[in-house]
């Protein structure tokens, strides 16, 4: 039973990363390349086939211009409740129709509604840390 889980998991997070890809209008050999990742096991990823490590996600994020916590959700990695509020800000920093200028303004919005900070790396990777360590 916790294999189907872990393998739900994993092909949605790869579903999840190719709607990102294809918003993001990145070929897998351009994200592959920007994310410092193979082309195979990206395409790995994608099929659901192989479950990446935080920081090949981390890369992965950085690459697509999303935050690397949406993914930790997809993965399994971080409770939904944990970070919620990134997902409206991921779709804001996708939304091609906005400038920079306009998603940041929505952001500094959106979080003064929320009340909610943007995580800085250093709270992200301690995150994270635990995260896999709870998983041992």
């Amino acid at each position: 039973m916790a294999k189907l889980n872990v393998q739900k998991t994993v092909g949605g997070l790869g579903d999840y990363l190719r709607e990102q890809r294809g918003q993001a209008q990145m070929s897998l050999r351009q994200l592959a390349e920007l994310a410092d990742v193979s082309n195979p096991y990206l395409s790995q990823i994608e099929r659901g086939l192989r479950r990446p490590s935080a920081e090949v996600l981390q890369q992965i994020a950085k690459a697509l211009r999303i935050s690397a916590e949406s993914l930790y959700v997809r993965a399994g990695i971080l409770d939904a409740d944990e970070s919620g509020a990134r997902m409206v800000e991921d779709a804001i920093a996708l939304d091609p129709q906005l400038t920079e200028r306009q998603k940041t303004a929505l952001l500094d919005i959106y979080r003064s509604f929320v009340g909610t900070e943007e995580a800085t790396d250093t709270e992200l990777a301690a995150t994270v840390t635990e995260a896999n360590q709870e998983e041992k």
